[in-house]
């Protein structure tokens, strides 16, 4: 298996609604399906999609719970963790926790959306994020 990641699915318990907030982000929806929202998130793909329909093609049972995976979204400095964070509370995000240095070097905070999946907001002084989005464990 080649060691990339192409597409993450979201399950979401209003597609409408999760597609509101993702755009009041400045995410471009990428489709016309009335069934599930593609966006284009650099070099993979992040889809909104009923919650109910992913767990059945998935063939696991929801338990309504979080499910044990975080998002990341690393940026360039924490000026720019801050103002991401602002966004998210803008389009109706609940903010986990402040952006706030880490006691490795870094600075984070996360916001929560509306259908309760958490989004790390991070700058990694460690880490390089390219012009073209990338983030490289090595710069």
């Amino acid at each position: 298996m080649e060691q990339r990641l192409s597409l993450v699915t979201l399950g979401v318990s209003d597609l409408d609604r999760a597609e509101r907030f993702y755009t009041a982000l400045g995410w471009e929806r990428g489709n016309d399906d009335d069934e599930v929202a593609f966006f284009q998130c650099g070099g993979m793909v992040v889809a909104l999609w009923d919650r109910g329909a992913l767990a059945e093609d998935s063939v696991v049972e929801d338990n309504g719970g979080w499910g044990g995976v975080t998002l990341a979204l690393n940026l360039r400095g924490p000026a720019e963790v801050d103002e991401v964070l602002d966004q998210a509370e803008a389009a109706g995000a609940v903010i986990g926790r402040r952006g706030a240095e880490t006691s490795w070097g870094g600075y984070t905070g996360i916001f929560i959306d509306p259908d309760g999946h958490p989004w790390e907001v991070a700058h990694n002084p460690f880490w390089t994020v390219t012009d073209d989005g990338r983030t490289l464990l090595r710069g």
